[in-house]
């Protein structure tokens, strides 16, 4: 059976090929500006300038921003190489990913 990272890294691939998902920090955070964002992911391995960042920006923009996987597993679970920031454009995937970190 899937534990919860499975399904989440799972949920990103659905989202990515759904286009409901951007990644890399210039397009996720250029996403974020406009609003179009509904959860902000960041690798745990990601710079502690790129977690700063994107943590004061989240919070002061009211979105969620969560710390979790690896810049290799986020970036292999979207088709892509490594990513250090993905986000969430749509709703009920970002409502899901959080749930199922819960």
């Amino acid at each position: 059976m899937k534990n919860n990272m499975d399904k989440i890294h799972s949920l990103l691939g659905i989202a990515m090929r759904a286009g409901k998902l951007v990644s890399g920090e210039d397009a996720t955070m250029l996403d974020l500006k406009k609003g179009k964002l509904n959860l902000v992911i960041v690798a745990g391995d990601a710079s502690n300038n790129t977690k700063k960042l994107f943590n004061d920006k989240t919070s002061f923009r009211k979105v969620n921003c969560i710390e979790m996987s690896t810049k290799s597993d986020l970036g292999m679970s979207i088709g892509k190489d490594s990513r250090a920031v993905i986000g969430i454009k749509d709703i009920g995937f970002a409502n899901k990913i959080i749930q199922l970190i819960d």
